[in-house]
């Protein structure tokens, strides 16, 4: 049997156990005067900047709306090491890899539960992740506390997952980040509301700390800055398996698969050379591009995953800078992005934290997150597709249609920022419309509010796209 469905069955049970024994009595219930305890789940402490990010500004923004005094907030972490100096004033517990007893037991301490993952319910990256934002959102409803699901993604889910996901989400809120996702869940009878992504109003450290980071990497100043997020798109999804654990354990074998614990990347020949086509396209074009034009170019790898994809380019393009979450947190990687002018990259994040600085950008995507971007944007003419054949011929074009159309490009990515703020403030609005439906008596701000008092303070940089887009 796959470790997958024991996880799943795992996951089911603790949830039909918590329910039951709420039922009977037992667990926390919120009274007035107490400060609400709400839990955040998600991927933190693995390095994905943009996990990080959009988590950070979730936090931000829930602190804004509900005050500090009013709320307890704890967040994930896999590596406390790795989320030092993140989310502050928010406490963060230890997520272990083996996760449905953590769940059963940690779910109960809290008034409510923030499901804060973007891939919040595929198939597509790892069962194992799409299980834990089901049983946490789960666990939660069924003691009758908050259940809300912020700024998710849903995509394809195996069956398991899907009656999962419609037997256990029913009681939840999911606030999407785009159509189509909402579409999806509501054919499950999930409740939803059209939301967008959180990480829009981050601010990194000023682009005096990019800057210098890029000369002291050999930019001289005078040409643009091209900026390549790559990834491996072919190794996933991640599955678990005990038996290639304990082979591996034994023999050493699946070393070059092995995720963590007892999870595994997708794997073998295939896999191999589909990511060899896709690196040599990537860096090819951008070969033919930097000879054509005055460009200085840099590989930034936004989860920690992505730094074997930015060294392998980086060897192929002669040795260019490679900067890795592994080394840099994200107030320094997003500084650096922010820094450019001209981006090509297959990770989603990478492209929404450059928006705020107009940085024009072409999406080489694995799934549907860039695509539904570009298509917001009005940009589908400058998207690609991992697999696409002729991906490097077609990468050579599309470059040169972003140099030579950098300004209305940049047109629409300061209107889609824009847009996307107004949209994460009526997100913040849900969230405190959902929360008095639950708890009635939860004190909450009165008065006239403009949509500005639902989102993080904005930087003078927002306030300026805002003035000229909004």
């Amino acid at each position: 049997m796959s470790m997958d469905i024991v996880l799943e069955a795992w996951v089911s049970a603790a949830i039909e156990v918590t329910k039951m024994k709420w039922m009977l009595g037992a667990g926390r219930s919120w009274k007035p005067g107490e400060r609400l305890k709400l839990l955040f789940t998600g991927y933190n402490g693995t390095r994905n900047t943009g996990a990080d990010v959009r988590v950070a500004e979730m936090l931000r923004q829930v602190r804004r709306i509900l005050g500090d005094q009013n709320v307890e907030l704890s967040v994930l972490s896999q590596n406390f090491d790795l989320t030092r100096g993140y989310f502050e004033g928010v406490k963060q517990v230890k997520l272990p890899d083996i996760f449905p007893p953590f769940l059963y037991r940690e779910v109960r301490k809290y008034d409510g539960v923030v499901a804060c993952e973007g891939s919040m319910f595929k198939s597509k990256f790892a069962n194992a992740l799409t299980t834990m934002m089901i049983g946490s959102l789960a666990m939660a409803s069924s003691q009758n506390k908050l259940s809300l699901g912020y700024g998710a993604e849903a995509g394809h889910m195996d069956a398991l997952l899907t009656k999962m996901c419609r037997r256990y989400c029913a009681d939840s809120l999911i606030i999407t980040r785009n159509e189509e996702s909402a579409a999806l869940l509501g054919k499950l009878g999930i409740a939803t509301e059209l939301g967008t992504d959180t990480a829009w109003t981050f601010e990194p450290h000023p682009n005096e700390y990019g800057l210098k980071v890029l000369r002291e990497s050999g930019w001289a100043g005078e040409s643009e800055v091209l900026v390549v997020c790559p990834i491996n798109p072919f190794w996933w999804p991640v599955k678990a398996s005990v038996a290639k654990a304990a082979l591996r354990a034994m023999t050493g074998a699946y070393q070059e698969s092995h995720y963590r614990s007892v999870y595994f990347h997708n794997f073998g020949p295939k896999v191999k050379r589909a990511y060899e086509r896709y690196l040599t396209a990537l860096s090819n074009a951008v070969d033919a591009f930097r000879k054509e034009n005055k460009v200085f170019t840099v590989l930034v790898a936004m989860e920690a995953l992505d730094t074997d994809a930015c060294r392998r380019m980086s060897e192929r393009l002669g040795g260019v800078p490679v900067f890795s979450s592994l080394d840099y947190d994200m107030y320094q990687l997003v500084s650096l992005l922010r820094c450019s002018h001209l981006m090509v990259s297959s990770r989603y994040h990478g492209i929404v934290t450059a928006m705020p600085a107009m940085v024009a950008s072409v999406g080489v995507t694995m799934d549907e997150r860039i695509r539904n971007l570009m298509h917001e944007r009005g940009h589908e003419d400058l998207l690609l597709n991992v697999d696409d054949e002729d991906l490097e011929e077609k990468l050579i074009a599309i470059m040169g249609k972003l140099q030579t159309e950098h300004e209305s490009v940049r047109d629409g990515i300061g209107r889609t920022v824009a847009k996307n703020l107004k949209v994460m403030a009526r997100m913040g609005v849900y969230f405190e419309e959902h929360l008095q439906k639950r708890y009635p008596e939860f004190p909450v701000r009165t008065g006239i509010l403009s949509w500005e008092d639902y989102l993080p303070p904005l930087s003078p940089n927002l306030r300026k796209l805002v003035e000229m887009y909004g």
